[in-house]
């Protein structure tokens, strides 16, 4: 479906009539004490934003949304897992994943890691509907990739968990899951003792179901009960039929974890197939968007990731 996917420059965004990106707000941007719409808005205005073109790896527009996250990163307690927050791909071109963490404070738990992901390119430039080419990717997936940053603006700034968090946004999911093929076993040639890995897709519309979200692989784990637990919320994520017949399991970012770590390794989202009709279409856009959704799904979510890190022993598991 993608022909002529374009380099990305300065020169040419100016030639599309967008200003260069060195100019926008994100400069100035304000970590919230708290997750607010007003947050995930500005988020997703920059990340689904004309300006990154898509956000196909390997362009100066993913190169952009990097930048972006780095910055936000540095400006709210989030420390580079690496020398710095850009891990260059070994198996894509002028790609790279941004990876920040959380160093837990309990003395013994913070050599427990808990991987908190989303991919945050997209496809960039597609056949034109109405003149319109660039797919923007809001739903797919600056809305995961927002979660995760808002995640680790919170952390960052409360150090509330004792064990440590590593927030990955990784490049190149569409090109076959590399940022987190990369990333996994670079991980494990570090040694880390992983207890679990949740990822983040395509979170920014309801469900038409009585649950906020589906997990997948849902039957394999008591992820999806625990999260549950600890939200206070028996209806936050459920069971979604399609993912099993899909086999969605397999099909995002959280496999790459599960194959090298064989823990608890799996992926939140809430397109159910019904409520979206613009998987990577030019219309994927942020006026398509349903913040306040967003916005209560990534604070429940907050409880959850501190019960996870914080429970004296592991209790999310695979069954056998």
């Amino acid at each position: 479906m993608i022909k002529n996917i374009l380099s990305v420059t300065i020169l040419g965004l100016i030639a599309f009539g967008c200003k260069p990106l060195s100019n926008s707000k994100y400069n100035d941007r304000e970590n919230p004490e708290s997750v607010t719409e007003e947050s995930v808005a500005e988020l997703m205005d920059f990340l689904s934003s004309d300006l990154l073109m898509g956000r196909d790896s390997g362009t100066k527009g993913l190169e952009e949304a990097a930048n972006y996250i780095e910055h936000v990163f540095s400006k709210s307690g989030v420390k580079p897992y690496f020398e710095t927050y850009k891990d260059s791909l070994s198996n894509f071109k002028n790609a790279f994943n941004v990876v920040g963490v959380v160093e837990g404070s309990d003395p013994e738990l913070k050599n427990e890691f808990i991987v908190l992901g989303a991919h945050y390119d997209h496809v960039g430039i597609i056949d034109a509907i109405e003149k319109d080419s660039i797919a923007n990717g809001a739903n797919d997936n600056a809305s995961g990739t927002t979660a995760v940053i808002e995640l680790a603006e919170y952390f960052g700034k409360t150090k509330e968990n004792k064990r440590s968090l590593i927030f990955a946004l990784f490049a190149a999911e569409e090109k076959g899951l590399l940022g987190s093929k990369h990333l996994a076993p670079k991980l494990k040639e570090k040694g880390i003792n992983l207890y679990a890995m949740v990822n983040f897709e395509m979170i920014g519309v309801p469900m038409s179901k009585d649950y906020t979200a589906y997990l997948t692989g849902y039957e394999a784990s008591n992820m999806a009960a625990k999260m549950n637990e600890y939200s206070g919320d028996e209806n936050l994520v459920g069971f979604l039929p399609q993912a099993k017949e899909f086999n969605l399991f397999k099909r995002s970012d959280n496999y790459p974890f599960y194959e090298v770590f064989k823990v608890p390794s799996q992926t939140l989202c809430t397109f159910d197939f019904t409520n979206y009709d613009f998987y990577h279409h030019v219309d994927d856009e942020m006026s398509e968007i349903d913040i306040p959704h967003m916005t209560s799904f990534i604070k429940q979510m907050i409880p959850v990731i501190t019960q996870m890190a914080n429970t004296k022993k592991k209790e999310v598991y695979f069954y056998e």
